[in-house]
């Protein structure tokens, strides 16, 4: 169970962010040292708590970037030791700080159940999994996730209205986008079984799978070139789903760039004005003033 944090953005209100907001849940009276560290690790206001912020995004970054590069066999070959004792001290101390998170939290219960919660865990535990199953720290790319509490750190939460938006356009356009890649999935069975038919196995299209295969790589004009065809009939026929391919592509943009087109006209109020700022554009269902706070 998360916080519920309402935003009102552009004629969006979100009524339930997925994401655990230590700021706005009911205090908890601590002195010391651990209200200190709490005010550090989940506030933004002060310089001292931007700085632990702002370290903390380079430091997951940096291990990202470590992880990445231990990958490259040249690389790993030459530092290898390097990368282990990084991964490790990186490991170490997001642990650290994932504990001190549970710690300080008011609510320690939500914050492990919520998005950053589990985030902050599967980011260290990629490497003690890889004490039992090699290769399993690669998986720590999966800290790339914790670089989205820059959207705290710099204020953007209220850009979230604008991802609601895209998610309403995408929402209504499911129907449209599953009946169209059900007609593409057809359309490329059709023709990977007629291009097994034209070329046949002694031209690399062995089976209808592998044909099929050809078919997508063809009409999404990726063109690996690892399959093509010989013949003048089986050239022929590629041309023309190449040609297709150019239109096909078109088709779910103009979908969801309508439906965002919708979303934006129909999410706005123009005869809603706050008497407070005189601002306008609020939405349908707005209480609130989006510019200046004041009841509507």
């Amino acid at each position: 169970m998360t916080y519920a944090l309402r935003v009102s953005c552009k004629g969006f209100q979100l009524r339930e962010l997925m994401i655990f907001d230590e700021e706005n849940l009911p205090k908890v009276k601590w002195t010391g040292f651990r209200e200190r560290c709490r005010r550090i690790i989940f506030f933004s206001d002060r310089p001292v708590e931007k700085l632990f912020d702002v370290v903390l995004i380079i430091a997951i970054l940096v291990s990202v970037v470590v992880v990445m590069l231990e990958s490259v066999d040249s690389l790993q070959a030459q530092y290898g030791r390097f990368f282990r004792i990084s991964e490790w001290a990186f490991t170490l101390a997001f642990t650290v700080e994932y504990f001190l998170r549970l710690y300080t939290s008011s609510h320690p219960g939500r914050y492990a159940r919520s998005f950053f919660g589990v985030v902050d865990l599967l980011s260290v535990l990629p490497t003690f999994v890889d004490l039992i199953f090699p290769g399993a720290r690669y998986l720590m790319a999966l800290r790339a996730l914790r670089v989205l509490r820059i959207f705290r750190v710099l204020k953007l939460v209220q850009f979230v209205g604008e991802a609601k938006m895209l998610q309403t356009a995408i929402s209504a356009s499911l129907h449209k986008i599953l009946v169209f890649i059900f007609a593409v999935v057809t359309l490329v069975s059709i023709l990977g079984a007629t291009m097994y038919l034209i070329e046949g196995s002694e031209n690399g299209f062995t089976s209808i799978p592998k044909s099929v295969y050809w078919a997508i790589v063809t009409l999404t004009t990726v063109g690996y070139g690892d399959i093509s065809p010989q013949t003048p009939l089986g050239q022929m026929v590629a041309s023309v789903i190449m040609i297709v391919g150019y239109g096909i592509i078109a088709v779910p943009t103009g979908i969801v760039t309508a439906e965002i087109a919708r979303a934006s006209r129909s999410s706005l109020d123009f005869s809603a004005k706050c008497g407070e700022c005189g601002s306008q554009d609020h939405a349908c269902d707005s209480k609130f003033c989006h510019h200046c706070g004041a009841k509507l």
